[in-house]
């Protein structure tokens, strides 16, 4: 009986081998995943005489970005912070700067040099986020290549040849290699639902070959494609001993290794010169006025043509009234701010979950990576760090600033440390990639997002399973999608179902205005959920 794959199924088998990049690709092309992106808002100029007023709760980029576009079209706009500074998760840290973590607040210690900075928050812009990519462009922000994969890295595990960290080329041009050959040895057209022809079978045969670097016999037997043990320049190359399958199949790595730079990361990556921060400070050059600090929101009612915002100011308390509210605070906080939400809002509001992003990093006393051959890119291990990124700014320079820890789904374990645990951990951890490390990383800093002063936690988390949105969860984000009395917005990534990522915050902006700008024409939604 002829069995017939549906199109999720091509996906999921995708999905098993690794390649989500060709998932994405895929997805678009069989029409299961929209195109997220959204045009820049086309707000009608308003009468200077009659100016609709807008407040917005927050200045990380979803705030931010809702209050340009409305400012540009002539809106009154006032943004409040909580915190001492705008960004919200868009934080780069310097020399001087506060880490305001509760219960383990942190002063940088790094050498006061332009290039000595931490992207403690989003560090990556990927190219398909083309809106970020239009702001930097509208802003002035200058962008660079950031290197995301890089196969002079290691991947490290205890349960692969000892703990020995290996290069990222070797483990990778190992494995492709000995995956080839078996698919190779198993390919019969009697397996195939349509026989292949001659042509089609010799086609794939000579791509196999080439992708694992097969021998004639469809063997393989090592590649100097992993580096060379000696020679390559002067003499032949010889190739590093094959390390066998058995031996990289211990490492729970195997398939992280196979599938980086793929989906969102797989494109060409940029980041901000000077820091992920460079995109705030450009905002903030466009709302000279506009924003206020040091602000804590105590109430947000909503009244009959309007909204009403009571916020405390160094110890006195202000009221402001306004047309419309975008409010990017995070829902799980909006919970202990009194309102007069509708209880299905409310209900709405409590339920994401928050991420609990970690991430550590040094000041390297010298640039021990680039003598390693390593400029950029990401070492992985199978440990609570889980990854130490190299900076791919200042090379040559003499010291750099390391990122020592990346944990985004298991940061929680890191709070149950001493702040002097964290580094302890950081460095002991870390001498298992490069054995020297002690010795050449000074200076530690640790955040943990879901301990930050305002946030307290980092992404929102919708699902509950990893199978997608159930009916229920559906009901509470498109409850929470609709704006409250018509007057009040829940934006930021929490509002989008790609949450994490600054493209997130700004199409949640664009979308919540361009939702306000159709109720008040009487129109229907323009655009695509996002």
């Amino acid at each position: 009986m002829t069995k017939f794959v549906s199109r999720r199924e091509i996906l999921g088998l995708i999905a098993k081998a690794g390649a989500s990049g060709a998932v994405l690709q895929a997805s678009n092309a069989l029409g299961i995943v929209p195109d997220s992106y959204v045009d820049i808002p086309k707000i009608p100029p308003v009468d200077s005489g009659n100016r609709p007023s807008v407040v917005v709760l927050g200045a990380g980029v979803g705030g931010l970005t809702a209050a340009l576009e409305l400012k540009k079209a002539g809106y009154s706009v006032v943004v409040l912070e909580a915190a001492g500074r705008a960004g919200g998760r868009n934080m780069t840290v310097r020399h001087g700067d506060l880490i305001d973590e509760v219960g383990n607040p942190q002063i940088c210690d790094f050498d006061d040099e332009p290039h000595m900075y931490f992207n403690a928050g989003p560090a990556r812009i990927p190219s398909s986020h083309r809106n970020v990519l239009h702001y930097c462009k509208e802003l002035g922000v200058e962008l660079e290549f950031f290197i995301n994969e890089n196969k002079e890295t290691y991947i490290q595990d205890d349960a692969m040849l000892d703990g020995k960290p290996i290069k990222n080329r070797e483990f990778t041009t190992n494995a492709r290699g000995f995956m080839a050959e078996i698919m190779a040895k198993n390919f019969t057209n009697a397996e195939l639902d349509q026989p292949f022809d001659e042509w089609e079978i010799e086609a794939l045969m000579r791509s196999l070959r080439r992708m694992g670097d097969l021998d004639e016999d469809m063997i393989y037997r090592g590649s100097t494609r992993g580096g060379y043990s000696h020679g390559g320049f002067l003499e032949h190359g010889h190739a590093h001993e094959t390390i066998a399958l058995r031996d990289l199949l211990k490492s729970a790595l195997f398939s992280e290794a196979l599938s980086q730079n793929e989906g969102e990361t797989g494109p060409m990556l940029f980041q901000p010169v000077g820091g992920m921060d460079q995109i705030i400070k450009g905002y903030l050059r466009k709302l000279p006025d506009e924003v206020f600090y040091n602000v804590m929101v105590t109430s947000v009612m909503l009244q009959n043509e309007g909204i009403e915002v009571v916020y405390e100011h160094k110890g006195i308390k202000y009221k402001i009234e306004a047309d419309y509210c975008f409010n990017s605070i995070p829902t799980h906080l909006m919970t202990g701010i009194d309102n007069n939400f509708s209880a299905d809002y409310k209900e709405a509001m409590a339920y994401p979950r928050r991420g609990e992003a970690y991430k550590s990093a040094f000041q390297a006393k010298e640039r021990f990576w680039e003598k390693d051959d390593i400029f950029g890119g990401i070492s992985w291990t199978n440990q609570p760090i889980e990854q130490i990124w190299y900076p791919p700014h200042g090379m040559y320079k003499e010291k750099g600033i390391i990122l020592a820890a990346y944990n985004y789904g298991g940061g929680m374990h890191f709070t149950q440390l001493t702040q002097e645990e964290r580094i302890e951990t950081a460095i002991r951890q870390g001498e298992k990639v490069h054995p020297n490390y002690r010795g050449l990383v000074e200076k530690g800093i640790t955040i943990a997002w879901h301990r930050m002063n305002h946030m307290l936690g980092c992404s929102a988390r919708w699902q509950k399973s990893r199978s997608g949105f159930t009916q229920e969860e559906e009901r509470l984000f498109q409850t929470l999608r609709q704006p409250a009395g018509n007057r009040h917005y829940t934006i930021g990534d929490q509002m989008t179902k790609h949450t994490a990522w600054q493209e997130s915050a700004i199409l949640s902006a664009h979308w919540a205005i361009n939702d306000m700008l159709a109720r008040k024409s009487g129109s229907t939604m323009p655009g695509q959920r996002v």
